[in-house]
């Protein structure tokens, strides 16, 4: 047994590796969201209030887009500590990115409790999420989904163990309560999630005293409170979720479908006007949203946008495709407690749901909950292919058989492959990522701004365009400058377009612009005639022009 624990403190040693190491450097900068993250957490941290002046908020505006506020408060800790910097934002990630990888050492012995190789499985399985591109992906940037993705983990470990011993239900509902206040996801993951489990273990569970059941739901019910009094009271609530769903764009969706029941009308067609009815089509669409992600060309291919994945790589390794599939079969055919294979699968089948109703799918950050199951489901394939391996005994004397060469070169291959497939990630991610993909970590703005504190103080005002691709540029400027929030929120700049002291954030008109004298510009370069002199360019680490700076 001290075996096992010495190789699960090697694993976690190596999570923390691979998600702590140039935590502030790759990616190369911070985009919107984590600026915004910070900033709200310096504000907290120092007024008590977030950017817009609201006190201890349960939901954060930030960006318009109503994020819930439990990312920021676990970052003020780290800003306190460290400053308001890259690191310090995205360090409560990186540290629950580790953590889930201990976590589901022990979900998994929970989940296969009656599996004599339980403890092989759940090292297997934490290893490839120590090691895994999507988990590392999301765990080295602020992204408040990852949080959410281990509360669940915590959620569903002491749930289980709560079978065993009822008090640590309790700790479940908190977890599970916690993770409604990280992602917008979880709302939805999460409460289908328990309802699962408790469908699976529902005898075991109703076995037990009614203060233990009584004494978790209360729990759960009073820190999710607050978050359902906000729903309820505040419209904006669900802003981001009217945002992004695919009945938002109804126009789009269903201009196609307009014209053939135009057609369907004309030609007195009842069953073209019943399949070509909205409701289909939304129906259509939302199967469609919950299928696309489970398209491996996404998964192990193409990945989504560049946030979301390293350069030229999917989400996960090209090496554990076939022991999915392997573990996919081998789970549902295997001789598997049942209750685990339910509770494995029905993990997997909820994952997709939150993003099957919103538009730009398939979507890694709304679906990280896929983890750790995806994880566990290889561990499968690879204790079977372990298990292949033994029963072959090609250790034996009579290696001269042409059988047992044969599977012996097959198994250095698959070896060699998949540390080249590592490898190959890890050049990616850490050596070519910030090359490729800084335009899309919006970079530039701190090499701006570090102009600006040079050159600043010549100019009246300094305009700052806030036109794509520097939309919501101001965030950036409260960020790198460390603006005082309590000043920033007593001129209620966050109802002027963000303006204060003297910058001005709103697009360029360079006809109208150039008139203006000592005015200091930062834009897009394509906001400027071609043949204009600046005082600074700066350029993406691809070469890419994305900052100008003119003044006049």
């Amino acid at each position: 047994m001290k075996k096992i624990w010495l190789i699960l403190i090697g694993i976690v040693l190596i999570a923390a590796v691979l998600r702590f190491w140039q935590l502030g450097q790759v990616p190369i900068s911070p985009d919107w969201d984590e600026a915004a993250l910070g900033v709200d957490a310096y504000s907290i941290l120092h007024t008590g209030n977030d950017q817009f002046g609201k006190f201890l908020p349960v939901v954060l505006r930030s960006l318009n887009d109503y994020k819930p506020a439990l990312y920021a408060y676990l970052a003020i800790p780290s800003i306190a500590v460290f400053g308001l910097n890259t690191f310090a934002v995205r360090l409560p990630s990186a540290i629950f990115g580790t953590l889930s990888v201990l976590a589901v050492f022990f979900l998994v012995r929970e989940i296969f409790e009656n599996y004599k190789k339980r403890d092989y499985l759940a090292l297997i399985a934490s290893f490839l999420l120590a090691i895994s591109p999507w988990s590392i992906q999301f765990s080295r940037v602020g992204f408040e989904s990852n949080v959410g993705t281990a509360l669940n983990i915590f959620a569903a470990l002491f749930f289980l163990k709560g079978l065993k011993k009822p008090w640590m239900l309790s700790l479940s509902a908190v977890f599970a309560a916690l993770s409604i206040y990280a992602y917008q996801s979880e709302k939805v993951f999460t409460p289908l999630l328990i309802l699962a489990l408790i469908l699976i273990y529902w005898k075991k569970l109703f076995s037990f005293p009614k203060k233990y059941l009584i004494a978790a739901f209360t729990i759960g019910a009073l820190v999710v409170l607050p978050m359902l009094f906000y729903i309820v009271t505040d419209k904006s609530s669900l802003a981001r979720l009217q945002g992004t769903s695919v009945f938002a764009s109804q126009t789009e969706l269903l201009k196609k479908d307009l014209v053939k029941i135009n057609r369907d009308e004309l030609n007195h067609d009842k069953l073209g006007l019943i399949l070509d009815n909205r409701r289909i089509v939304y129906a259509k669409t939302i199967v469609q949203g919950y299928l696309s992600h489970f398209d491996l060309n996404w998964m192990f291919i193409s990945g989504d946008i560049a946030r979301h994945h390293a350069h030229d790589m999917g989400l996960m390794y090209l090496f554990e495709l076939p022991l999915l599939l392997l573990g996919t079969y081998l789970l549902l055919f295997g001789e598997y407690d049942r209750k685990t294979k339910l509770v494995v699968f029905s993990w997997i089948l909820i994952a997709p749901i939150p993003a099957s109703i919103t538009t730009g799918v398939p979507s890694a950050v709304r679906t990280l909950n896929f983890l750790p199951a995806l994880q566990i489901v290889t561990a499968i394939g690879v204790l079977g292919i372990i298990d292949f391996i033994k029963r072959q005994n090609l250790r034996t004397a009579g290696i001269k058989n042409l059988k047992k060469i044969t599977y012996l070169v097959i198994i250095v291959v698959c070896f060699l492959f998949a540390l080249f497939n590592v490898c190959y990630y890890l050049n990616q991610y850490f050596v070519q990522g910030n090359y490729y993909d800084s335009a899309y970590w919006q970079y530039g703005y701190k090499e701006a701004i570090r102009e600006v504190n040079i050159i600043g103080s010549s100019y009246k005002t300094i305009v700052v365009s806030n036109k794509e691709p520097l939309d919501n540029s101001y965030i950036f400027f409260l960020f790198y400058l460390k603006y005082p929030m309590s000043e920033y929120q007593k001129t209620g700049a966050y109802s002027k377009n963000h303006d204060f002291g003297k910058f001005i954030f709103r697009p360029i008109n360079w006809s109208k612009d150039a008139l203006g004298k000592n005015i200091l510009y930062i834009g897009s370069p394509d906001e400027f005639p071609k043949n204009i002199k600046t005082i600074k360019t700066i350029y993406d680490l691809d070469g890419t022009p994305a900052v100008a700076i003119v003044g006049t």
